[in-house]
């Protein structure tokens, strides 16, 4: 006969370590292990948070000053100390001691406060790809005594501008005026302006932050899309579509009059002639709404410049789309892109950024349909990589009745229109020949 004790049933319950349902028992090594993490994550977290705030708050500003030459003289420093004291280099001593003199000199540089009001300002924060971006830094001296001759440094993207300000007596202004190279489509951050103390061996480098960062848009190149070109937009309000209505604004034909018709739309020159009611029928007009397809993957084009033109093209039609005032939707590969303006819309296409990638532009045909059903007229935006069979089956998921356009960019090739099956395909060599190749296609 068996006694039943609180260490039999603790045996019995390591030897049973899960329930009958799967899960683990508490005293399972690995619910002892998930208790006692969870219960240390709680007691540690706030005082991890704690120190955090204290080290980036006093310890990081005072170790953030050294630069990396100057944490190399340090170890060096300490290692020929130490060598001299083990085996009694008093050359190695003498070293130590000269560096820690550079080091004491060193902080004489970068002591003090400097007492400047800086003023960043961008002539404009969005421009196109070749315009010119100017700025201009405005520093005054806020302090009752005259500054010292100084630095101040400017990063602009992966560069950084150096501006060396003169000596100020209070209240003098000094400003310099700068340009940033827009050749390349791209987001720029301008800033902060900051200021630089540092001795003359730069073993320490203080920096003071002036001003907050701010953004530059170098939008895509567009062209304007005048004359035809912009009337070919502008044509797609209203067309009719081959769906009966009993109310529209394109009259079709007359009909019999059956019950439940609007007596509104009896004609009734023909009812007279006729002896029977007669009805107008209508063809239902469908307002233009753009929908672009612009891929991204930049297996389908022949080379970055081509790609730059395919972004430049698609945004030039959603421009042009805007400033009539007709429903646009953009999508790529990575979602849709905002386009309730012409800023937010360029904004987008600016970050846009190409990758290979398994999505084509035959999967992306398939998004637009899904996603914007509604769509009266469609643009493909491919490049010269794409073939025309994957054109065909991009236009094989487009709904009946929406009128389907390929934009394919090839550089250098002359402006061109061919057809395959419904789909229009325009070949585009140069975006200046966008409102060339848009005129084809409402000829």
């Amino acid at each position: 006969m068996s006694s039943s004790t609180p260490l039999t049933r603790l045996a019995e319950r390591l030897r049973q370590p899960f329930h009958r349902d799967g899960r683990p028992t508490r005293l399972h090594p690995s619910s002892v292990w998930a208790d006692a993490t969870s219960t240390a994550a709680l007691a540690l977290t706030p005082a991890w948070e704690k120190t955090r705030g204290l080290w980036l708050r006093y310890v990081w500003p005072v170790l953030s000053v050294v630069s990396v030459l100057g944490w190399s003289v340090l170890a060096a420093a300490i290692l020929l100390w130490t060598a001299g004291q083990a085996f009694g280099w008093q050359e190695a001593k003498a070293a130590a001691i000269a560096a820690f003199v550079l080091f004491l000199i060193a902080i004489g540089f970068i002591l003090g406060r400097s007492s400047y009001g800086v003023i960043l300002d961008l002539a404009r924060t969005r421009v196109a790809v070749g315009d010119s971006a100017v700025g201009s830094i405005a520093v005054s001296n806020t302090s009752a005594r005259p500054l010292l001759p100084a630095a101040l440094e400017l990063p602009v993207g992966n560069a950084t501008a150096v501006f060396h300000l003169p000596r100020m007596k209070p209240q003098q202004v000094h400003e310099d005026l700068f340009t940033i190279p827009t050749a390349r489509r791209a987001v720029i951050a301008v800033g902060p302006v900051r200021s630089v103390r540092a001795d003359p061996l730069h073993l320490l480098r203080r920096q003071v932050l002036w001003t907050e960062p701010e953004d530059l848009f170098v939008h895509p190149k567009t062209v304007a899309l005048a004359g035809s070109a912009a009337g070919f937009i502008r044509d797609l309000e209203g067309m009719p579509t081959t769906d009966l209505s009993s109310a529209d604004v394109s009259f079709h034909a007359l009909r019999d009059y059956v019950p439940g018709d609007d007596r509104r739309h009896i004609h009734w020159k023909t009812t007279a002639r006729t002896n029977k009611l007669m009805v107008r029928q209508f063809e239902e007009t469908r307002r233009a709404h753009l929908a672009v397809s612009l891929s991204i993957n930049t297996d389908e084009y022949a080379s970055e410049q081509e790609f730059e033109m395919a972004i430049s093209a698609a945004a030039s039609i959603g421009r042009q789309a805007i400033r009539e005032q007709r429903e646009l939707d953009v999508l790529t590969q990575k979602g849709p892109l905002r386009c309730e303006t012409g800023r937010n819309m360029l904004d987008d296409m600016t970050r846009i950024v190409g990758a290979p990638m398994r999505r084509t532009a035959v999967d992306l045909a398939r998004t637009l349909a899904d996603t914007v059903p509604n769509a009266s007229v469609v643009f493909f935006v491919v490049g010269s990589n794409v073939t025309p069979s994957q054109l065909r089956s991009a236009a094989a998921s487009v709904p009946p009745g929406v009128r389907s356009l390929a934009v394919r960019l090839q550089i250098g090739a002359a402006p061109g229109r061919a057809n395959i099956a419904d789909l229009t395909v325009l070949t585009l060599g140069d975006l200046a020949d966008l409102a060339i190749v848009l005129r084809k296609a409402a000829a």
